[in-house]
């Protein structure tokens, strides 16, 4: 697998092999955690490269060491430091500069994105796997919606991620009592896709992402731009897009390659 040269630091490693980009948080020292570290601005950015990327047909992001993400630094919020510090403005200012970046940017990414979610996942690190299209969960995996036992709320969107993944009631649950929940109840939950053994989830992840990439690049990242517009347009203003969206299908060389092959499987 090769690495692409994006990065400096070593917050976290990207690499592209077979249209699949990995994007692995490499903090572990502090379990990954996504305040008080560069990983903020460096997940953006690898967003950012990825649409570029023509390249990119699937995104996979996961966790060096035994976490996934711890979400919030709990120790600069004691210290009230870095994106804790200061009064009602100005930790307003750095949330909205800092991690909320991460939610947009998931967002507005253009191909299908996975996460291979490694070990725990807890506040705004369950909140990052919920972002992605897809969770595939390791055995060693716990997950928790645990701001309010900090006396704090999901402030990186997660609320807004959450009830749209499993409802309103079980998300309400989840998050009004911060508990902590293993992997084969998310899966109950509906929350991942998903659960394997731990050794198997990176080949599991790659697997279903290789699947995806063989798909035609352009009719997948158009499908997913679709798949977000479906959440917030009335059907009729869906409809007009998919039209378009389909005469740019059409008209792309892929799509007559796709029938030929296809006519091809059929005659056989």
């Amino acid at each position: 697998m090769s690495s692409i040269p994006l990065l400096t630091d070593a917050t976290l490693t990207l690499t592209l092999e077979k249209c699949v980009a990995v994007l692995t948080l490499n903090r572990h020292d502090v379990r990954n955690a996504l305040t008080g570290t560069n990983l903020v601005d460096d997940v953006v950015q690898s967003i950012e490269w990825a649409n570029g990327c023509k390249d990119v047909s699937v995104l996979i992001i996961t966790g060096a060491g035994s976490s996934f993400s711890a979400g919030g630094n709990i120790k600069d919020m004691a210290d009230r430091s870095h994106d804790f510090a200061g009064d009602v403005a100005e930790v307003e200012q750095r949330y909205r500069k800092g991690i909320q970046r991460i939610p947009l940017a998931i967002q507005q990414a253009e191909m299908p994105v996975i996460a291979a979610v490694n070990g725990p996942a807890i506040g705004a690190g369950f909140d990052l796997a919920n972002m992605c299209d897809l969770r595939i969960a390791s055995e060693r995996a716990k997950f928790g919606e645990t701001f309010v036992n900090l006396g704090i709320i999901p402030g990186d969107g997660g609320a807004w991620f959450l009830q749209r993944l499993i409802g309103y009631q079980r998300a309400a649950e989840l998050t009004f009592t911060g508990r902590v929940f293993d992997a084969n109840e998310a899966k109950e939950l509906g929350v991942v896709l998903e659960v394997v053994e731990h050794e198997q989830l990176m080949g599991r992840a790659l697997q279903l992402a290789e699947t995806i990439a063989e798909k035609p690049a352009a009719a997948l990242r158009l499908t997913k731009r679709l798949m977000k517009m479906a959440q917030r347009q009335e059907l009729p203003d869906f409809l007009a897009v998919c039209a378009v969206f389909q005469g740019m299908c059409h008209n792309n060389p892929e799509h007559v390659q796709a029938v030929n092959e296809m006519l091809e499987k059929i005659s056989k």
